[in-house]
């Protein structure tokens, strides 16, 4: 019967949003399904976990990390996670992810239907996946399940990375949480060494998958196969990768070395990350000819892909399911046959059985491991003599150490009393002493820019405080406390001085005052004088300010009071009186403004002005004093 016909979730809504509309696949923990997301009028894949795992927490864990992990990658390479959650229609549990549906094949089928890939091709699809795993690890993010079963080829030759199930987020140090033997999930033929020993997986490993996967497009398999995972794995560990040029004459040279680097036993002489392989892998491509780009090999002779189904976990017996299938050897009757049969398989699975403890005794168990001797405190020459001493091999680093003094081993890489493979290699980090940093200027940086430039830089934020500025616009930092380029240790505290504007300034009041005062107060609080008019006053004495310009207020260091000054009463002009009455002359005087002092000559008998004192004809303030001679 049809798959899709006779599943019960054909033709259900899934929270009353998703209606499946039918099954795309089937995989290790969950079913795949196309369907209508109808809230927003769209097809979708929905990846439901399967029923036998719905009540197991530690699937559902993953499979929740998976949404999880996927939607931290906003990348164009990466199959889209849209949505999660759990319907719970008629009781039970259904747990499920709404993913992007990509339309075409699986990097692995396309293998397998159009067999090898022009070494220009296989580069392409690299880069791509490369790119969506180069975006995952600068987000801390490994996948650990690297393979072509798990990249996606769409019909227009976009190329996505999908199944984040295996992930794990990194630590701060770069590995990814520790994961027992009786947890070691993942493709056989992928896996990297560090992954089968200890189950330690990093970016290291990721790349190490890609590298597996390039060496398939460009040759049809893996680098190792074999009749059972351990067989595979055993290889992985111990056999050197043959380069893909020896199945394939005519490959490059510099793509056997992209692919060697990229499968090196040692994780440390991989590419740090896919960010790295990537730019390799671009160089590479550039240097390449378009007749080289264009080698490829022959089609493959496979009746399966390698791996497709295979999946290594300590504890199973693989191979045991293909042995019990095996045709009955012909004229043999049916029980004796089925007793031979039986037999046979039952030696086989004890011979499989001791092999794969013996196996996994010296790969992987105590019998494969030592543990690292104490080495903190001493110098490099010491250190080197111990673990060679030991068997093992040493690996050099350079590293800071707060407590360490410089030229002594600061820690080692596995650490005291870890466990460490008899024939591996410790790596040592020698201390270079207290890491120091100077300060960065930080001058006229916006506050947040510069708290967050000293913590990238290696030191810390301290207090920080304002003040006044006139050159420094307000929000800024002013200065840094120590000053910058100061070296500091590590982690040291550095005080920020942040700017208030620019700081106001009480205008005084100088009506009244003389000119010369006023002024000497206008400077004396940080402003200037401005424009200084002149204006006749009979009230405000010569020479004294009648008003001012702000007259009060606050203003900035620098800006300007004006002033007008007063220039006197008016001027009067003094008129003709010589010969006239006196009483007359005085009343004219008077009328003008003027005070008036009489000089009588002889008694003044004849009340006769003789002269006038400022004379004729001249002006003088309205309000002065005359003298008028009298006979």
């Amino acid at each position: 019967m049809d798959a899709t016909l006779s599943d019960p979730l054909v033709g259900r809504r899934l929270d009353g949003r998703y209606r499946v509309l039918g099954r795309l696949g089937r995989g290790g923990m969950g079913v795949v399904y196309r369907a209508e997301d109808e809230r927003l009028d769209r097809t979708v894949a929905l990846k439901v976990l399967r029923a036998d795992l719905a009540h197991d927490p530690v699937a559902r864990a993953r499979f929740v990390r998976e949404a999880k992990s996927a939607a931290r990658l906003a990348h164009p390479g990466v199959v889209a996670v849209l949505d999660q959650g759990v319907d719970h229609e008629g009781g039970d549990e259904t747990a499920y992810l709404v993913m992007e549906l990509v339309d075409g094949r699986t990097l692995r089928d396309v293998v397998l239907d159009e067999g090898t890939l022009s070494a220009g091709e296989a580069l392409s699809v690299a880069g791509d996946v490369l790119d969506a795993l180069a975006e995952a690890h600068r987000k801390g993010v490994l996948h650990r399940d690297v393979k072509t079963a798990n990249v996606l080829v769409a019909h227009d030759g976009r190329v996505k990375v999908a199944d984040f199930g295996l992930a794990r987020a990194a630590s701060a140090s770069g590995q990814s949480t520790t994961v027992g033997m009786g947890d070691l999930m993942g493709t056989a033929e992928y896996l990297a060494p560090e992954q089968l020993e200890n189950g330690e997986p990093n970016a290291r490993s990721d790349v190490y998958g890609v590298g597996v996967m390039l060496y398939e497009m460009l040759t049809g398999a893996p680098p190792f196969t074999g009749e059972s995972p351990f067989t595979i794995a055993y290889k992985h560990v111990h056999e050197p990768v043959p380069p893909p040029s020896a199945k394939v004459p005519g490959l490059p040279a510099a793509l056997d070395a992209l692919v060697l680097d990229a499968l090196a036993k040692d994780p440390a002489e991989r590419p740090a990350d896919a960010g790295e392989m990537l730019e390799q892998l671009r160089a590479v491509l550039s240097s390449l000819s378009p007749a080289q780009l264009g080698s490829r090999g022959p089609r493959p002779v496979a009746p399966a892909a390698p791996g497709s189904t295979t999946r290594l976990q300590a504890g199973g017996q693989p191979g045991a399911r293909a042995l019990a299938q095996d045709e009955e050897p012909a004229g043999v009757p049916s029980e004796g046959r089925r007793s031979r049969r039986g037999l046979l398989v039952g030696l086989v699975l004890l011979v499989l059985a001791l092999a794969a403890a013996v196996s996994w005794y010296s790969l992987a168990g105590p019998g494969a491991y030592t543990t690292t001797p104490g080495l903190v405190g001493r110098t490099p020459q010491e250190a080197t003599s111990i673990l060679q001493g030991a068997g093992l091999g040493v690996r050099e680093e350079q590293g800071f150490s707060d407590t360490v003094e410089k030229g002594r081993i600061a820690s080692t890489d596995p650490g005291e009393g870890e466990r460490v493979r008899k024939d591996g290699t410790v790596t040592v980090v020698v201390s270079q002493g207290i890491q120091t940093f100077p300060v960065p200027d930080l001058a006229r940086r916006a506050l947040d820019d510069a708290q967050e430039e000293l913590t990238s830089t290696g030191l810390a934020v301290g207090a920080v405080s304002e003040e006044f500025s006139e050159d420094v616009a307000q929000g800024r930092v002013v200065r840094t406390d120590p000053a910058a380029g100061t070296v500091l240790n590590h982690d040291t505290p550095v005080n920020l001085v942040v700017s208030r504007g620019r700081q106001p300034i009480d205008v005084p009041g100088v009506v009244d005052q003389t000119q010369d005062a006023a002024e000497k107060a206008i400077t004396d609080a940080g402003l200037v004088v401005g424009d200084v008019s002149s204006k006749i006053s009979e009230t405000v004495p010569k020479g004294q300010v009648i008003s001012q310009s702000p007259t009060g207020g606050t203003l900035f260091r620098g800006d300007a009071v004006s002033l007008v000054v007063s220039s006197g009463p008016p001027l009067v002009t003094i008129p003709t009186v010589q010969g006239k009455n006196v009483d007359a002359v005085r009343a004219q005087l008077q009328g003008l403004g003027f005070t008036v002092e009489v000089d009588n000559v002889l008694g003044g008998v004849f009340g006769t002005v003789r002269s006038i004192d400022p004379g004729e004809g001249q002006q003088i303030p309205k309000g002065s004093t005359v003298t008028l001679t009298v006979v």
